[in-house]
């Protein structure tokens, strides 16, 4: 599956839109990842026990630890924003204050970070072939804005670009790059990139003493 000029110079547009955000990003306050695990226990709820599933759609709890913090901050802020539409997690991200937002994202980004390894697993697929400019290879994010994919759920993977390309959720590059899948190409990303390692961890509670 190819890209159409016009899909990839606005590609390029929204990347350098990005960049713009990562300037700006690297200017505002850090997060403090102590205080961010001591209250990410409501995060935990959902995000810390393996193979929690989504209500409705159904569909798995996305795997956060690890994830860049710029990445997990800029997704709090879409969901207080109303750019992802999923009203648990929109509460959640307007409960709290913007710090204490970049305190939860730094305790998530910090606990076990995912590295790249440098080696996909198996044969991309075509429709890969801008993706991996912002996700890496091998599902690594290769920018503290962009998500790692490598060991995320298939079918988060799958509802995520679905929501992308109807509009469901609100992002520059992704709403571009999905409007030209189609259902095939989406379910051969997700396999690709949720079959990558290293795999996103599952975060244990604050202080748990169990093995990671």
């Amino acid at each position: 599956m190819g890209f159409s000029k016009g899909t990839l110079l606005t590609f390029a547009a929204a990347l350098l839109a990005t960049f713009g955000m990562q300037a700006a990003e690297a200017q505002a306050p850090a997060g403090d990842a102590a205080h961010g695990a001591k209250i990410a226990y409501t995060c935990l709820g959902c995000h810390g026990i393996p193979d929690q599933r989504n209500a409705y759609p159904n569909y798995h709890v996305p795997k956060i630890g690890g994830q860049h913090y710029g990445y997990l901050v800029a997704a709090l802020g879409e969901y207080r924003a109303g750019a992802r539409q999923h009203p648990t997690m929109r509460g959640q991200a307007s409960s709290v204050s913007e710090q204490d937002a970049r305190d939860v994202a730094a305790y998530f980004s910090t606990e076990k970070p995912v590295t790249s390894a440098g080696k996909p697993t198996g044969t991309a697929p075509a429709a890969a072939q801008t993706c991996v400019a912002c996700h890496g290879p091998d599902g690594v994010g290769i920018l503290p804005d962009y998500p790692t994919l490598a060991g995320q759920h298939y079918d988060y993977i799958e509802q995520a670009l679905k929501a992308y390309r109807a509009g469901k959720r609100q992002n520059a590059i992704m709403n571009g790059m999905a409007a030209a899948l189609k259902d095939e190409d989406i379910r051969a990303l997700a396999e690709y990139f949720s079959q990558q390692s290293p795999s996103l961890w599952v975060p244990l509670p604050p202080h748990s003493t169990a093995a990671r």
